[in-house]
């Protein structure tokens, strides 16, 4: 049988969809993307090759894929990914993850932004370039994730603490998310061990502190806002077009304070912007893709 394959390879997973040439979906896969790194270019294709290998009978053909994947940044990767799968036999159209976004949702054109284990945003000019913004990793960035978010209000309450100022109900949230008696506890359990294993999780804390009346953290969360706007405002100036923002990740699709603040900030500078969360799995976007690779005009 003759497929065309989605693949979304994002921070902590792997999802793949298998489908037939005029677009039925015959199955879906999913794995942790733990071994997975867009670098160097040849293990990443050999990688992605063998989820492939997994998701796709041997006796089927994979005529086109459509791959998404977390780490491929700019273009010229991209590239010369698409190269090393073709090496490989596979016929492919590499992006990164969150260019998957847009097509998922029925779109031809539009910014997408992914808030979750990492965040960052994708558009294209008029001519078809892509354009990037963020995606430096929660270390430097990625004001919106679940790791940077965890950072961002440890460092608020800690700074609040100093200060001598009373809780108001963040740094209780914190202790108790990483079962710690006290702030210099929680300083040592989040700084002694700064992976997003550690971090990531305690975003859910920080979100209901801020639901249940903490000041310190809805302005963490108003930050996180801002940070994605700033994204498609930096994608904007560069020529990004399209009337649809199209937002997908842990952190914003579960949390709808951010999605709610993410809205009105884009409001405010850009009325004709509309913020649509996807509701459907980004990896339909990778089918899209690898469906217009069958068609002349793409």
């Amino acid at each position: 049988m003759r497929v065309v394959v989605g693949v979304d390879v994002g921070g902590t997973k792997v999802a793949v969809r298998v489908a037939t040439p005029d677009g039925k979906v015959v199955g879906d896969h999913q794995w942790p993307a733990d071994a997975w790194s867009a670098t160097p270019v040849g293990a990443a294709a050999r990688w992605l090759r063998s989820v492939l290998s997994l998701a796709v009978p041997e006796e089927d053909e994979i005529v086109a894929a459509g791959i998404g994947a977390q780490g491929c940044d700019t273009q010229e990767h991209c590239h010369e990914l698409t190269e090393a799968l073709g090496a490989l036999g596979v016929r492919a159209t590499m992006v990164n993850d969150a260019q998957l976004l847009v097509p998922a949702a029925g779109l031809e054109r539009g910014i997408g932004v992914i808030a979750g284990t990492g965040s960052i945003a994708l558009g294209a000019d008029a001519n078809g370039t892509a354009l990037y913004a963020g995606g430096w990793g929660w270390v430097l960035g990625d004001e919106a994730s679940a790791p940077a978010i965890v950072r961002e209000a440890t460092k608020a309450a800690l700074a609040a603490y100093d200060d001598r100022r009373p809780d108001d109900g963040l740094m209780r949230a914190l202790l108790e998310h990483y079962a710690v008696p006290d702030p210099p506890a929680l300083a040592r359990a989040v700084n002694d061990v700064p992976t997003p294993e550690n971090w990531g999780p305690g975003a859910a804390a920080v979100f209901a502190a801020a639901d249940g009346g903490s000041t310190l953290a809805a302005r963490v969360v108003d930050e996180a806002a801002r940070g994605l706007k700033l994204l498609v405002c930096q994608l904007i100036a560069r020529g990004a077009v399209g009337d649809t923002v199209v937002a997908a990740g842990s952190v914003i699709v579960n949390q709808p304070r951010l999605a709610e603040r993410f809205r009105a900030r884009l409001a405010d500078f850009y009325p004709s912007l509309s913020l649509r969360l996807l509701d459907v799995p980004p990896v339909a976007g990778g089918v899209v893709l690898a469906l217009r690779m069958l068609t002349p005009q793409h």
